[in-house]
């Protein structure tokens, strides 16, 4: 099973207490929330953007073609598989993307966008089937308070670093940051967490007391084991 698929199959809180437990105390996003409830699970590497807001002079030089358009940029350099990640320091008074560049994205098969800023025309994106996670709806274009400086960086998203190549995954509990690094090992650990949750719950819906059930105790691993065995698991 591939690491992808592996933690397809586990929830974000699961992940973001796996990495807290490996020492890594800051990998949930928090604010960006998904726009198409029918599109919310993805898991796929990053692609940063880093904006900073706007200045004239920078502004009128891209106007000018003197300096590269690296919003445009950033969409042309994505690969099937990629996550969008941007960050827009919470600016929600101007959209990074409308339904149109959602459409684009999804035709190339990015796995989903994620920002901590706003998107225009919510309500179209809220219809397409790519994850969109973001924090704001907004007419307004980019250039109206943000600009694109660089791609492929070291980024801050909703207070969370994020590094290009690192694997990023949303589900209905929001989005987590997984070092890459660290992304293989994490979604083993998260695979096993979850069988071992899977009997935990089957065991307290049985009347069971948590205490010595969660967190398991010896005897409730035992158990355990000799559930994982009768089920092949």
């Amino acid at each position: 099973m591939s690491q992808t698929d592996q933690l397809m199959q586990v929830s974000v809180p699961t992940v973001v207490s796996t990495l807290w437990r490996q020492g890594f105390k800051n990998t949930l996003l928090f604010g960006p929330a998904p726009l198409n409830p029918q599109a919310v699970k993805f898991v796929g590497r990053a692609v940063t953007v880093r904006t900073v807001a706007v200045r004239e002079d920078l502004l009128a030089a891209q106007q000018s073609g003197e300096r590269a358009n690296l919003q445009a940029e950033s969409v042309a350099i994505m690969a099937a598989g990629d996550v969008l990640v941007v960050g827009m320091g919470g600016e929600t008074r101007t959209a990074f993307m409308g339904d149109v560049m959602t459409t684009h994205l999804l035709a190339k098969g990015a796995a989903g966008v994620v920002l901590d800023g706003a998107v225009s025309d919510a309500a179209a994106i809220s219809e397409i089937p790519l994850p969109v996670f973001c924090v704001g709806n907004a007419a307004t274009p980019l250039t109206s308070h943000r600009l694109v400086v660089e791609l492929n960086c070291a980024i801050d998203c909703a207070g969370v670093p994020v590094l290009p190549g690192d694997i990023i995954m949303g589900d209905p509990n929001g989005v987590v940051a997984i070092p890459a690094h660290m992304a293989s090992e994490i979604a083993e650990i998260c695979v096993e967490r979850e069988v071992l949750e899977e009997f935990v719950l089957e065991k307290v819906r049985g009347g069971a007391p948590l205490a010595g059930t969660y967190p398991p105790d010896d005897e409730t691993l035992a158990e355990f084991r000799d559930w994982r065995r009768e089920r092949g698991r």
